[in-house]
């Protein structure tokens, strides 16, 4: 988890989150914070920055020169560089900060393992498993967001490990590995609810997760761990348990887990932020 200095949640309600990220207290959407905002005024009151949507998914931070175009933030040994994006995105979605401890810990009681991670981002599980010795192969659609990913492994010291960075489809690439006859020992994705691949091509993830995971299931060994996160309302965790048990039955697994995703808050209270499914 990230430590209080570097990541906290302090306050949620009415539709916002109060964030600290490193030196910034910060105010967001979070339509997950349904519940009423308790009376904390003060705290809102210190935020440097208002993130509110002008167009579509797309929005605004104000005042417009409160944040410095990037500043960094770490995780234990990982280093992530920040940036206040026009979606209201940052770099990092702390609430998967306990899948990379999860996915580290997995590799580490392994001699070897080759991991595939497929909607990358700025490659939090890709720090986590290659700092466990882990090879692995990052794949985001987004050539940007690749080059994000790749700076975040040189500020964490781990500019020279194995790891292949790839700006590709998820879909396209998974299939071309199956064609190759490749082999993972553990995958993880966090598919989008919507989105676009490299070359334009849709992805909804209803639609499209259930294919993805049977072309996965071809390139995953009998024993691969699979880390599945969605942030989707049309897919819970009773949905994500039943996909997994429909193309990785028979698979030696030791456990599956299928629950929501949580950031405490400072003060004990817990803000839905997606559904995990692992399967090891």
């Amino acid at each position: 988890m990230f430590t209080p200095d570097q990541y906290q949640l302090l306050d949620f309600g009415d539709g916002r989150k109060l964030e600290r990220f490193g030196a910034f207290l910060l105010d967001r959407l979070a339509p997950a914070a349904d519940a009423t905002r308790p009376n904390r005024r003060d705290f809102w009151r210190d935020a440097a920055c208002c993130y509110e949507r002008t167009n579509g998914d797309r929005g605004a931070w104000r005042p417009a020169d409160a944040l410095p175009l990037n500043w960094t933030i770490t995780h234990g040994d990982f280093c992530f560089e920040l940036k206040p994006t026009e979606f209201g995105h940052l770099g990092v979605f702390p609430e998967q900060a306990e899948n990379w401890d999860w996915l580290a810990d997995w590799v580490t009681q392994r001699e070897s393992a080759k991991v595939l991670n497929l909607f990358a981002y700025t490659g939090g599980s890709t720090l986590a498993a290659a700092a466990a010795g882990a090879e692995v192969t990052h794949v985001d659609a987004a050539k940007n967001v690749v080059a994000w990913a790749r700076r975040n492994a040189e500020l964490s010291s781990l500019a020279d490990a194995p790891i292949r960075w790839i700006a590709d489809d998820a879909r396209k690439f998974v299939r071309r590995e199956r064609k190759r006859g490749a082999r993972y020992n553990a995958i993880v994705l966090d598919p989008p609810s919507y989105g676009h691949g490299a070359k334009g091509e849709v992805w909804r993830v209803e639609q499209d997760l259930p294919a993805l995971l049977q072309d996965l299931r071809a390139i995953s060994t009998d024993d691969a761990a699979i880390l599945l996160t969605c942030h989707s309302p049309g897919l819970g965790p009773v949905q994500l348990r039943e996909m997994l048990e429909l193309y990785f039955f028979g698979r030696k697994a030791a456990r599956l887990e299928a629950r929501p995703l949580f950031i405490t808050s400072a003060d004990g209270r817990r803000l839905p932020s997606g559904i995990l499914a692992r399967w090891s």
